[in-house]
């Protein structure tokens, strides 16, 4: 395993009084094993203890080639894999969950009364997780520098006349031939009403001229996520919809400027909110600021009105502000991924935030 990363969650174990924990999560444990493993239904629990002798619980269906830093731990399909895990926790301490763990596995290992007490473990490796290391900052940079490139090639085909199904077929194109591994969320290609439906279920509905496209993207690189959103408009933009996208982009900047190591989550909320709201629009900003991203495009730590949580170096998340009015079929959004440095953020696109007029073909 990672031995700054393994050291690093022992040691908030320690600190959160939780001398065990079961880690169920599989891209946690990749993060810690650089192992991918997908168990489907099946048990696989990663087991720790502030005084070692960590077990990885895992089923032979899954042979591992490589020494993945942890004892291993088999059990076939006809045995309890569960009543095996309980033969190495303490009975008599506290042991911490992780919240995804199925309730058919928790329940049973609380039928074996292991373990004396049980907690959510999940929060001591959120927060760890929250933090990027080098080597994963970096690995976010190539992901958005890819999904700049995947909207760049996808807002020509806006003007072609495509479906919002089909405009969502092409970036799925555009990512494989840029060598990404598949989309990191259900594409939202949106035009007119639909982009004024914050979350849209692409359809099969066409643009027009005038019509405001959301083109909210993203797909993983070496296992990381990247996420964007631009909105374009066909052929001609309204002066209502440019009053819209320019609060938005100013909006998007406020937000940006105030990620910053020791502001709160809520105040990168607050600087766009707090805007949109003097501008008149306050009820039609109807979702949070963002998420934290990194192994999944939405992680923990979202950038809300509630999360006072202090920003610290090396968190990268979300800055997405948003107009949506639905009776004018009008919805402008506009995010970039920022990376926190010591001294305020790196923002992780470098797209054009500029407002785009699509030719119709």
């Amino acid at each position: 395993m990672d031995t700054g990363k393994l050291n690093r969650i022992l040691g908030a174990m320690e600190e959160k009084s939780v001398p065990q924990m079961i880690i169920a999560d599989p891209l946690t444990i990749f993060w810690l094993t650089g192992k991918m493993i997908v168990p489907g239904e099946r048990l696989l629990a990663l087991y720790l203890n502030v005084n070692g002798n960590h077990k990885l619980v895992i089923n032979e269906l899954f042979p591992q080639e490589k020494d993945l830093g942890v004892d291993l731990v088999w059990y076939n399909d006809i045995q309890d894999g569960v009543e095996i895990l309980s033969q190495y926790v303490e009975k008599d301490k506290t042991i911490g969950i992780d919240k995804i763990w199925p309730a058919k596995f928790l329940l049973r290992l609380q039928e074996l009364e292991a373990g004396s007490r049980y907690v959510n473990g999940s929060m001591i490796v959120d927060y760890i997780r929250m933090i990027k290391d080098e080597k994963e900052q970096e690995l976010m940079r190539e992901s958005s520098r890819l999904n700049d490139a995947a909207v760049e090639k996808l807002i020509p085909w806006v003007g072609k006349g495509l479906t919002e199904r089909e405009l969502s077929a092409k970036i799925r194109e555009i990512y494989k031939e840029l060598g990404c591994e598949g989309v990191s969320f259900e594409p939202i290609t949106a035009y007119a009403k639909g982009a004024a439906d914050p979350h849209h279920v692409t359809d099969d509905s066409r643009g027009k001229r005038g019509d405001c496209v959301i083109l909210d993207i993203g797909a993983f690189k070496n296992n990381y996520a990247s996420d964007l959103t631009r909105t374009v408009f066909i052929g001609e933009v309204s002066d209502r919809a440019k009053e819209i996208y320019d609060i938005v982009a100013e909006a998007n900047r406020r937000g940006i400027e105030a990620a910053r190591p020791g502001n709160r989550m809520c105040d990168v909320d607050a600087a766009c909110r707090d805007y949109i709201t003097e501008k008149g629009f306050g009820p039609y900003f109807t979702h949070r600021t963002g998420h934290s991203i990194g192994l999944e495009d939405h992680e923990f730590g979202d950038v809300s009105s509630v999360n006072e949580d202090i920003i610290k170096p090396g968190q990268c998340f979300s800055v997405e502000p948003g107009i949506y009015l639905p009776d004018e079929g009008i919805g402008v959004r506009i995010e970039d991924i920022v990376l926190i440095t010591e001294d305020g953020c790196e923002v992780l696109n470098h797209f054009t935030k500029d407002l785009i007029i699509v030719p119709e073909e």
